[in-house]
């Protein structure tokens, strides 16, 4: 059941999100929290969001403006490393809160609450009119690399930053694309080295029952964009993404009460 979801989920996602804006890790990852602990979810995610960015790129790298990808991926780079750092720490903090509803006990800890409520937070931009049409200067990028990549390797939250940032800088439609691809590349390289050596490492037993997922979601991943390059060019996906940013909004909340 769990290789349905995660691969229909997949699927749909890395197909919308190709031209929509919203990010495939932010969807994924709560999926992916549904069957692992939270630290083995975001670190699976990131392989498979660094898997389908690396197909991306085959499709699209020579798009890409690299005196950007220079003022903006290089920053979200080191800072991304900053941020995996952070998640690391969090997840040592012990747990906050225990409860129970009936005879349902859950569990609040710190990285739930901090996760969960940048998901709320990310998911209240996306449906926030004001956000979707901010944009700043050119000058601002290496200020949008720091934070991108900082909530990259936090939680895997960097598409908002990264398009608020980008969409001023005067690049085409496929350039704009291509561009946010390298340096989501650059960021997912950078937190997959400290997941690798952290937090899959902190869960050796349940990290070898999540190969299978992981490679069900990349190649899903893989057909999903693959998919979208020829047929999504001239789909609107406002509402899509809307029902995404809800849907978002509810596991955000549920990550913070430690249902999830």
């Amino acid at each position: 059941m769990e290789l349905i979801l995660i691969g229909v989920v997949t699927f749909l996602v890395s197909g919308l999100t190709l031209f929509s804006g919203f990010g495939l890790g932010t969807v994924l990852m709560p999926v992916f929290a549904l069957f692992f602990p939270l630290p083995l979810a975001i670190a699976a995610t990131a392989i498979v969001h660094f898997v389908n960015n690396l197909f991306k790129f085959g499709l699209m790298a020579k798009k890409a403006d690299w005196r950007v990808v220079l003022r903006f991926g290089l920053p979200a780079a080191i800072a991304a490393l900053l941020g995996a750092m952070a998640l690391n720490l969090f997840n040592d903090i012990p747990a906050m809160k225990d409860y129970t509803i009936g005879t349902v006990g859950f569990e609040m800890t710190v990285i739930k609450v901090v996760i969960g409520s940048l998901i709320v937070i990310f998911s209240l931009l996306e449906l926030s009119p004001r956000f979707q049409a901010l944009a700043f200067p050119a000058s601002w990028l290496p200020v949008g690399g720091l934070l991108s990549g900082f909530f990259g390797g936090l939680s895997g939250n960097q598409g908002a930053f990264r398009s608020a940032f980008l969409i001023k800088v005067g690049l085409s439609k496929e350039a704009f694309v291509a561009t946010g691809i390298v340096s989501a590349i650059m960021v997912d390289a950078v937190r997959l080295t400290v997941y690798g050596t952290t937090a899959m490492e902190n869960h050796l037993s349940q990290s070898r029952t999540v190969l299978i997922p992981v490679l069900t979601a990349s190649i899903c991943a893989l057909l999903g964009t693959w998919i979208a390059t020829h047929v999504l060019h001239k789909i609107t996906l406002q509402v899509i993404q809307r029902i995404v940013a809800l849907g978002m909004l509810v596991i955000g909340v549920a990550l913070i009460a430690g249902v999830i």
